[in-house]
């Protein structure tokens, strides 16, 4: 049987509770685990009982780090764990990609130029700047249908969420818009400097400027490597992926 790391047997009966491919995802403790089943197979559950597996095996709770696709889903997993072992786990850093990025960039932000801090505006705002800069370049009086705030949010959001090329988003997704496509880079740049000028991020940028961070400051990489020691990653969506990756 397997024995608490305090020599406390465990709560759980893991083996009883899971099937053998989730128990083996479950319980292994050293080196990546990459779990890829369909919708309503088992995957949050697997993950909700790695969560509890590993606490109960005595690791820290402030060593883990849960990543997801929505704040609910990740609160959920967490509670789910704190009453299968009936102990607190507020220590586990849960939460969104984007939202771990901006808890990153609040501590570190400084060694990105953001001395005095940033803003981060929601759609709504990213919408206004760009409606802005629109008219202020004059391109609301352009021949021809131009792009409303929303699908210009859109256009310049899938050049970086889907690494693809303003060309390749017109030509694929928008193509009523490509003959703009001058007037679109144009205010892509134009929206880029006016987000640097005010010290704006919008959704896309806390990724980027994570990624930046942790690419460019070694010492904040190491401090992060030291401080997790198990990342685990639910994919989200039908038959996604789920990573659980010990350091």
């Amino acid at each position: 049987m397997l024995e608490h790391a305090t020599g406390i047997a465990p709560r759980i009966d893991y083996q009883k509770e899971l099937n053998p491919a989730q128990f083996d995802a479950v319980t292994t403790f050293d080196g990546p685990v990459l779990v890829i089943a369909g919708a309503g197979s088992g995957k949050t559950r697997t993950l909700v009982y790695r969560l509890a597996y590993l606490v109960e095996r005595g690791v820290d709770p402030g060593s883990i780090l849960l990543l997801t696709f929505t704040r609910k889903a990740s609160q959920e997993m967490l509670n789910r764990a704190a009453h299968l072992i009936q102990e607190p786990l507020g220590q586990v850093m849960g939460g969104t990609f984007h939202g771990v990025c901006y808890q990153w960039l609040r501590r570190y932000g400084q060694l990105l130029g953001y001395s005095e801090g940033f803003t981060v505006m929601d759609r709504s705002d990213q919408g206004d700047l760009l409606a802005m800069l629109r008219e202020r370049l004059g391109f609301k009086k352009s021949d021809g249908p131009f792009p409303r705030k929303e699908t210009l949010a859109e256009i310049l959001g899938a050049t970086v969420n889907k690494n693809l090329t303003l060309e390749e988003v017109l030509d694929r997704d928008y193509p009523q818009f490509l003959a703009h496509q001058g007037d679109l880079r144009q205010l892509g740049l134009a929206y880029h400097e006016e987000k640097k000028r005010h010290a704006l991020l919008d959704y896309d940028d806390l990724l980027l400027e994570g990624r930046r961070l942790l690419a460019e400051h070694e010492e904040v990489r190491r401090r992060l490597s030291e401080s997790f020691r198990f990342l685990m990653v639910d994919a989200g969506g039908t038959g996604a992926p789920v990573g659980l990756h010990p350091r």
